[in-house]
């Protein structure tokens, strides 16, 4: 079934699904870096100091909140125009979100509950929006409008509940003065936002500042992102609005520049000798098998729950078989997983092995989810 797509959704969307693929190109460029000669030079170019900080930080404190701004704004415009602006249609990705982000979590927590990684629980539930619509793309119109829509709504969801997480979770140390500078920022954007201030300098010039003051309070900086996405006025959602308008002009520079910087920066493994000997500890399996497991079987039985309870219905055009191939490709976790895991650890080693399973858990996702949809796609239309 053919869907009339909002053109912002379509721009987004194709984004998506080139930026997916950049990622991928990233990733096998820094590991091929970080485990060849130059490794030493590589390694220690994302670590130099620039403005009192390593370049590695830049990326994940300052430039990621660029990448939740574009998340926000993504999140704002689906609860006001698309998937999320009705309880019927919002419903299912709700479900299937929740879901996804339950059971990772509680298979993560079944092998280290009580153990020093147990604050890893945040790792498995994350994500990838880029990568799993950059595989979903790969199947071109095999695939109905309306499961791209799903996919989408759940993993804005998916990423709102990440943002949740690190927010409560992820705060070591509270200084309260400096939070309560950055949220009363936001107040006066709201505030200008009900005033109709439609020229976007303040909302950018105080979103600054928002963001310098959330670093400094202990909550994760990328947090201002969002909180500026919802101060940023919306307006009729049409190609005038702040809105529209900042979030035409984040896509290209979020999905080519940062995310691949975040790749690059944060994906240099050192694999050395027996690697792969510590797959099999509580972390890294609780982390793969959230992933690959925990992610499709919480989105598929958490949708079947909420159409079962009469609460929502199948995207049109889909069945179930469809489901299950988008619940593989939520289990791609990538850039959401890496980062909860940089909050989550602090030893090195803890960090390293995180990468590994969550590199590993991604890749078999995301492969399993594309043949999944292939095969679907083609036995449908056998029928």
């Amino acid at each position: 079934m053919e869907i009339a797509l909002p053109r912002l959704f379509q721009e987004f969307f194709q984004s998506k699904k080139a930026g997916g693929l950049v990622l991928i190109f990233c990733t096998a460029v820094s590991l091929i870096l970080a485990n060849s000669p130059v490794q030493n030079v590589w390694l220690d170019f994302w670590h130099r100091e620039f403005a009192g900080n390593s370049i590695v930080h830049w990326i994940n404190d300052g430039m990621m909140a660029i990448f939740f701004l574009l998340i926000g704004l993504e999140l704002e415009r689906e609860i006001y125009t698309g998937e999320l602006s009705s309880l019927k249609s919002a419903s299912l990705p709700f479900f299937g979100a929740f879901g996804g982000m339950l059971l990772p979590a509680g298979i993560f927590l079944l092998f280290n509950y009580g153990a020093p990684t147990q604050s890893g629980a945040g790792i498995p539930m994350a994500t990838d929006i880029a990568f799993a619509i950059g595989i979903l793309s790969l199947l071109g119109t095999r695939i109905p409008d309306s499961l791209k829509i799903f996919l989408t709504a759940l993993a804005v969801i998916d990423d709102l509940g990440a943002i949740l997480i690190i927010a409560v979770f992820y705060t070591k140390t509270l200084v309260i003065s400096n939070l309560f500078i950055s949220l009363a920022i936001f107040a006066a954007l709201v505030g200008l936002n009900r005033l109709k201030v439609y020229n976007l300098l303040p909302y950018l010039l105080g979103g600054v500042a928002m963001w310098y003051f959330m670093l400094h309070s202990g909550i994760h900086a990328t947090v201002a992102g969002v909180l500026l996405a919802f101060a940023i006025p919306f307006g009729d959602g049409g190609a005038k609005s702040p809105s529209y308008i900042m979030q035409h002009v984040l896509h290209k520079p979020v999905d080519f520049i940062i995310l691949p910087l975040f790749a690059l920066a944060n994906t240099s493994l050192i694999l050395g000798a027996g690697w792969y000997l510590g797959l099999g500890e509580p972390l890294t399996l609780g982390i793969i098998l959230g992933l690959f497991i925990g992610k499709p079987l919480g989105i598929v039985l958490f949708s079947l729950l909420g159409v079962a309870l009469g609460l929502c219905s199948l995207p049109a055009g889909s069945g179930w078989k469809h489901l299950v191939g988008v619940g593989f490709l939520g289990g791609i976790g990538f850039t959401m997983s890496i980062f909860i895991t940089l909050l989550a650890f602090d030893q090195h080693s803890l960090v390293n092995s995180s990468k590994i399973a969550i590199l590993l858990a991604s890749f078999a996702a995301g492969i399993a989810g594309y043949f999944w949809l292939k095969s679907a796609s083609v036995k449908n239309r056998n029928d």
